[in-house]
């Protein structure tokens, strides 16, 4: 008898301990050995492919220092939320990019420094944005 698939809402639990555990810059193994498990659970925890009870869901959140919700939000079923994020957002966020992204930027502590990069990307984004209408106006390449 094959195995049964993981449940969406464990999948999505464990990348959200992924993104909050790298964010972190925490180990799997330092994670584990906070909590008691092996870095081989976490990551099972991690895949969705083992489900994390409730106490276990608080410990994790206590060593991240996370609210419990925000291993939730934004779950398969729930209705938006009003974070006002878009999928893409979304989407972005759960990469590598958008995780590495994420983690650097938060390590700015220089509230200029990090409004003249938002900027910058804004800038940087627009421009992309004009050169694929000029590219679809022209018929260019």
């Amino acid at each position: 008898m094959p195995a049964k698939p993981p449940d969406p809402i464990d999948v999505h639990v464990g990348g959200r301990i992924r993104f909050w555990r790298t964010e972190r810059k925490i180990s799997r193994i330092t994670l584990g050995e906070a909590i008691g498990l092996t870095h081989q659970q976490i990551q099972k925890y991690e895949k969705g492919t083992n489900r994390v009870g409730a106490s276990r869901l608080q410990q994790i959140c206590s060593v991240l220092e996370i609210p419990v919700s925000f291993l939730f939000e934004d779950a398969p079923g729930s209705p938006p939320g009003d974070g006002g994020m878009t999928q893409d957002i979304i989407d972005f966020m759960k990469s590598e990019e958008g995780v590495r992204l994420a983690a650097a930027f938060s390590r700015i502590t220089s509230r200029k420094t990090r409004r003249g990069i938002a900027r910058l990307a804004d800038r940087i984004a627009g421009h992309a944005g004009r050169i694929g209408q000029r590219v679809a106006r022209t018929g260019a390449r």
